[in-house]
């Protein structure tokens, strides 16, 4: 994923009513959701409600078609996942069992050398 999309992701996510359309449509599944159900769940009025799953459309969040009358919004899954991936990408310095879901690790537990230790380290001896 570029940057720049991942940028513009993050942008769209920012912001608290996308940021529950999203987790909305997320939890729906591939089914989606029509516009006006999603405007009654999240109690926003139609033009608020179309900003926002523009913005959320414009980052490749959502994709939405038309079906009959209504326009059916679905979170972009693969966008979703191509997000997490940049964003987990390289973590915990090349231990992935640091970055599992249920594994999460106290900041006290983690061995962080001292900065005597790590200028020790670094030229080669005492």
């Amino acid at each position: 994923m570029k940057k720049s999309s991942v940028v513009a992701a993050l942008g769209a996510l920012a912001q608290d009513t996308r940021l529950e359309i999203f987790r909305l449509l997320v939890q729906k599944g591939p089914a989606g959701l029509p516009a006006g159900e999603i405007g009654e769940r999240l109690r926003q009025p139609p033009p608020t409600l179309s900003f926002h799953l523009n913005q959320l459309r414009f980052a490749g969040l959502v994709t939405s078609r038309r079906e009959s009358r209504s326009i059916i919004y679905r979170a972009n899954f693969k966008a979703m996942n191509e997000l997490l991936a940049y964003l987990t990408s390289n973590c915990c310095e090349g231990r992935p069992e640091l970055c599992a879901p249920n594994s999460f690790v106290p900041l006290a537990a983690v061995k962080v050398p001292s900065a005597a230790a790590r200028k020790t380290r670094k030229h080669g001896g005492a």
